[in-house]
């Protein structure tokens, strides 16, 4: 049998994947120069209670598609949710628990920014339901934190995490690297403070510059490739020899502190999107479809219906799979493919062929993973499944 990627396809998926809910809170204070996420600089007061109602309308409008699953992880990203006072978060999520079953040991997590941080609204968000704190850190490096247009200082964000670690035993830093005039040795220094504060997690990026953002307009002088792939190199040895499990590219977490959120991306699992801007993944027994949301706060909080929807095509589904699944360094079961996209394995036999030649993934009758070589080139990697127009991405994700 000679199974084309060209020809078309019937999705079959035998069971569905689990489900997980993604809320957007889209202000923040100062828009980074790096960022190209949808967030939006706040004027004046925050129209919490709008908002959360907007949220909670959106959640309503997809309960027909969801009804009778089980939501197992709930992420509250921005902008930078933070902003929001306790009592929203608390309202969001009585409103989500209210409307959808969520499981007895569900992973909330919450974004939160050093500039934004006081012990008062770390204990409310542990209060009203909120397990997992993922602190936006960068770097704890006075210098680089203004080259990054961060509105705190190293000051500042050792007192966070200080403070998010006596409210939470589960906090996430998320560390930059490759910054403007960044040496190895102050990479190092960056997640060797991590570690030593006892965050339980730790996201480590290399800073990109991406289209629509300042740093695309007006680019500032980065350090080479080289030094960046040794930056990479010397952040992951000192994580690993601190015990972190490096698990996804830039994820690296103790000994059951995955994020379990992030995890259900990767494994090509489904989730809401709420929010402005957000994005969705719902999966059926014969398809696959997409759904996201205007991007303009005003518009959205303005606009019913504010989201377009689409189902996604058996073409795009390989490519759409292994752009998650090949983060994770260990890869995923060889059944894994078929389970969340609907076809069968041996649909992508050619590329995956191409691939092990390449040298950028390797295989066995239990896994297949990307290679050291094929996380390192990963974009080449995924060239080779993309059988489509595709768009499908985890736009969501976060740490």
């Amino acid at each position: 049998m000679n199974i084309s990627l060209q020809s078309p396809q019937a999705i079959r998926l035998t069971a569905l994947p689990p489900l997980s809910v993604y809320a957007h809170l889209p202000w923040c204070v100062r828009k980074c120069p790096y960022c190209d996420f949808n967030s939006h600089e706040r004027g004046g007061e925050l129209p919490e209670a709008a908002y959360v109602d907007a949220l909670l309308a959106d959640l309503e409008s997809l309960l027909p598609e969801v009804w009778g699953r089980r939501a197992r992880s709930v992420f509250i990203g921005g902008g930078t949710p933070s902003l929001f006072s306790p009592g929203a978060v608390d309202r969001l999520l009585c409103g989500i628990r209210a409307r959808l079953p969520l499981a007895p040991d569900a992973e909330i997590t919450l974004e939160a920014n050093p500039g934004t941080a006081e012990a008062g609204r770390f204990r409310g968000y542990r209060g009203a339901g909120v397990n997992r704190l993922s602190l936006g850190v960068q770097s704890f490096c006075d210098a680089h934190l203004r080259a990054l247009g961060r509105i705190h200082d190293a000051a500042e964000a050792r007192c966070a995490l200080d403070m998010a670690l006596r409210c939470f035993d589960n906090v996430n830093v998320d560390l930059m690297y490759g910054l403007p005039g960044q040496t190895l040795k102050e990479a190092c220094t960056d997640v060797r403070e991590a570690i030593a504060a006892g965050a339980p997690h730790v996201s480590a990026y290399q800073l990109a510059i991406e289209p629509n953002t300042a740093f695309f307009r007006h680019s500032p002088e980065l350090p080479p490739h080289d030094l960046c792939a040794d930056m990479q190199d010397a952040i992951e040895a000192a994580l690993g020899a601190a015990g972190f499990e490096h698990y996804e590219i830039s994820a690296f977490a103790r000994a059951g502190r995955r994020c379990g959120h992030n995890l259900n991306y990767w494994e090509f699992g489904d989730y809401l999107g709420l929010g402005a801007g957000a994005h969705g993944k719902i999966s059926f027994s014969d398809r696959v479809t997409r759904h996201e949301r205007v991007k303009q706060p005003d518009h959205y909080l303005s606009s019913r219906p504010n989201f377009q929807e689409r189902e996604v095509e058996a073409k795009e589904l390989p490519f759409e799979f292994m752009l998650n699944a090949l983060r994770l360094v260990e890869g995923f079961p060889s059944e894994l493919f078929s389970l969340r996209s609907g076809l069968p394995l041996l649909s992508i036999e050619k590329q995956l062929l191409d691939a092990e030649r390449k040298d950028l993934l390797e295989r066995d009758w239990r896994r297949i993973r990307p290679t050291a070589r094929g996380r390192r080139f990963l974009n080449e990697l995924l060239g080779l499944f993309l059988g489509g127009e595709s768009e499908g991405r985890a736009r969501n994700a976060r740490a």
